[in-house]
C-alpha cells in the first residue's frame, strides 16, 4: 500500500471514531482517522456519565485518545473530508487538510463518525453561553444544576422532558416559550403537580448577570420582562453531519430525533462496507455510548476484512 491506501478510513475524530480506530489498529489494520477538530462537546470543559472519567475535560480525552491510537500505528489526519465515493473494497475519500492541501485516500471499508450539530434557536446571546451557563443534557449537566434556579427554554419537543428530568434535581424549575401553549393537557397537569412553573412568552435574549462569571444568566422575554437562572436548559434541532453518507447513497429512517442514517445494531448502513458510529448512528448517544459503538463497529469490520482476506487468499493465482 502507498501512503494514501488503507484498510479502513475513519471519518470523525471524536470518541466513536477514535475508539473504532484503536480497536482496528490493535488488530494490525492500516487505519487513518480524518479529524476536522469540531466535536459537538467542544463548547464545554467537562463531560459526565463516563465511568472513571466523570467531570473529565472532553478535549483532554480526545488528546489522550489520539496518542493511544497513534501508538498502535494509526494515522491521524487533521482535515475535513469533503467527498466520498466508491464501493466495498474500493472507497475513495477526498480530504482538505489543515494545510489547505487536497488528498485522496483509498480504503476497503469506511467508518463515518461525523456526529451531529446543534442548531440553536435564534435567541440573542444564546450561542455565546452555550456549553457554559446554557446546556442541553440533564444527564450531562443536571447534577451540577441541583438545587439551583433552572429555566428551560422551550424551543423543541424535548423541552418538556428537560423540565421533567430537572425537577428531580431542583424544586425551582421554570419552562418558558410559546411552544408551551402546544403542550398536552396531561403534560401541563404533571407540571402543575410537580411545581414546574410555565410561562408562554418567548425568550429573546440571554446574557450574563456578571460578565466575569458564567452564571447566573439573565433572560429577557418578548414582553420586556426578565428572569434569572443559575442554569438554562434548551436545545434546538439536532442535525446529522451526514453529507458523506448521502453522497454514498446511505438510506435514512425516521426516528425520534428526525431523519437519521439507517443502520443495524453494529452500525452497518445500507451501503455495503460503510458503518456509522457515535451520534452518526444514534442521536442520543453520550460520550461513553459513542465510544462503545465505535468498538462494536470495529470488531465487525475487522472480522469482515478477515473473511475478505481469506477469500482473496483462496483465489487462484493468475496464470503467467
Amino acid at each position: 500500500m502507498d501512503e494514501n491506501e488503507f484498510d479502513v478510513i475513519v471519518v470523525g475524530g471524536g470518541a466513536a471514531g477514535l475508539n473504532a480506530a484503536l480497536v482496528l489498529a490493535r488488530s494490525r489494520r492500516r487505519v487513518v482517522v480524518v479529524d476536522a477538530g469540531e466535536p459537538r462537546n467542544r463548547f464545554t470543559a467537562h463531560m459526565h456519565g463516563f465511568l472513571t472519567r466523570d467531570g473529565f475535560d472532553p478535549a483532554k480525552l480526545l488528546r489522550i485518545g489520539r496518542e493511544e491510537v497513534g501508538g498502535y500505528g494509526a494515522t491521524i489526519l487533521q482535515g475535513r473530508a469533503v467527498s466520498a465515493t466508491g464501493s466495498a473494497g474500493a472507497f475513495q475519500v477526498t480530504v482538505e487538510t489543515a494545510g489547505s492541501e487536497t488528498r485522496t485516500l483509498k480504503a476497503r471499508r469506511l467508518v463515518i463518525a461525523t456526529g451531529l450539530r446543534d442548531e440553536l434557536p435564534p435567541i440573542d446571546g444564546l450561542q455565546e453561553q452555550w456549553g457554559r451557563g446554557a446546556v442541553a443534557c440533564p444527564y450531562c449537566d443536571g447534577w451540577e444544576a441541583r438545587d439551583s434556579r433552572v429555566v428551560v427554554i422551550a424551543a423543541s419537543a424535548r423541552a418538556s422532558h428537560q423540565a421533567e428530568l430537572m425537577r428531580q434535581l431542583s424544586d425551582d424549575v421554570t419552562i418558558v416559550g410559546r411552544v408551551t401553549a402546544e403542550l398536552g393537557t396531561e403534560t401541563l397537569r404533571g407540571f402543575a403537580a410537580r411545581g414546574i412553573r410555565v410561562g408562554e412568552n418567548d425568550v429573546v435574549r440571554v446574557e450574563r448577570v456578571d460578565e466575569a462569571r458564567e452564571r447566573p444568566l439573565r433572560l429577557t422575554l418578548d414582553d420586556g420582562s426578565t428572569l434569572e437562572a443559575d442554569v438554562v436548559f434548551t436545545g434546538g434541532a439536532l442535525v446529522p453531519n451526514d453529507e458523506l453518507l448521502r453522497q454514498l447513497g446511505a438510506e435514512t429512517a425516521a426516528g425520534p430525533m428526525g431523519e437519521w442514517t439507517a443502520s443495524d445494531p453494529t452500525g452497518l448502513t445500507s451501503v455495503p462496507g460503510v458503518w456509522v458510529a457515535g451520534n452518526s448512528a444514534n442521536a442520543g448517544a453520550l460520550v461513553i455510548v459513542a465510544a462503545a459503538s465505535g468498538l462494536t463497529a470495529a470488531t465487525v469490520i475487522n472480522y469482515d476484512l478477515v473473511q475478505d482476506d481469506i477469500a482473496r487468499a483462496l483465489r487462484p493465482a493468475p496464470q503467467e
